[in-house]
């Protein structure tokens, strides 16, 4: 089968910090290619940059403030995210959206920082990587608000109720997967409705080092995710949605070029 593309993995995350070399290596010997490495807040996605430029053709980045952080946006955080999206290797606004579940920063401000970043996406016509958890009426409202003026955006991670599938869908969103479907309490639901989602809208991702596939066996000592695992999530989800592992990867794949405007053997295209 051809190359897997991971659209999101925290490859800043400290986890990463002693071996990240390696990783790299495994993803690739695993049949990993193209790695999106998620930014989480301003500082975080300068230095998804950074690495991603330490892996020219390889790994690209985001740029935008998770809702955890988004207390902390004011104008010279926005700045910053403008002047990371100028770079060709930062593909799109995000990680940004709603988390109700954890309420690290208030709500009001989640909401500000939210709306902020989805103008600025549409000033620049950048496709947007969205979070979303316990906070789906408010957040596909305000998606809704704007979708219209949105290039192209992804519910990242997703792990809601067929229902929830069914509004984005509506919306015209692109669903990205993780390891949550091999997690038999939480995530079998998926199974049974994921075959909604059309093949151009569906992509893969780890999230590493977070959402270890619960059913991996044998489980990794340091309970780390990391790239080179993304052909386990590959594999439940083209059995989720009753096509061959290797159609599921070449599908996946080339929806990923087309969301962030990659070309298949160079970088950005001029197509957004």
């Amino acid at each position: 089968m051809g190359p897997l593309f991971d659209i999101g993995a925290n490859l800043t995350n400290r986890a990463f910090h002693g071996d990240l070399k390696d990783v790299l290596a495994r993803a690739a010997a695993a049949g990993v290619g193209p790695i999106v490495v998620t930014g989480t807040s301003a500082e975080a996605s300068s230095e998804a940059l950074a690495v991603a430029r330490q892996h020219d053709g390889r790994l690209w980045a985001t740029a935008g403030v998770h809702p955890h952080h988004a207390q902390h946006l004011d104008d010279a955080g926005m700045l910053i995210l403008r002047e990371l999206l100028a770079d060709p290797q930062v593909v799109a606004v995000g990680e940004c959206g709603l988390d109700y579940d954890r309420d690290y920063s208030p709500r009001a401000d989640q909401r500000r920082a939210f709306a902020r970043q989805l103008d600025l996406a549409i000033e620049l016509r950048r496709p947007v990587f969205l979070h979303e958890r316990a906070a789906h009426a408010d957040f596909t409202a305000m998606v809704g608000e704007r979708r219209c003026e949105l290039l192209r955006a992804v519910v990242h991670c997703f792990t809601g109720s067929e229902a929830e599938l069914d509004a984005y869908l509506e919306l015209d969103l692109h669903v990205g997967m993780t390891g949550w479907i091999c997690d038999e309490r939480r995530g079998a639901h998926l199974r049974g409705f994921l075959g909604k989602v059309p093949a151009d809208r569906l992509m893969l991702e780890t999230d590493a080092p977070y959402l270890l596939p619960r059913d991996l066996k044998p489980q990794p000592r340091n309970r780390r995710n990391e790239p080179g695992l993304l052909p386990h999530v590959a594999r439940a989800v083209a059995q989720a949605v009753g096509k061959p592992i290797a159609q599921l990867a070449d599908e996946t794949t080339a929806t990923a070029h087309a969301f962030f405007g990659l070309s298949q053997s160079a970088g950005p295209t001029n197509s957004g």
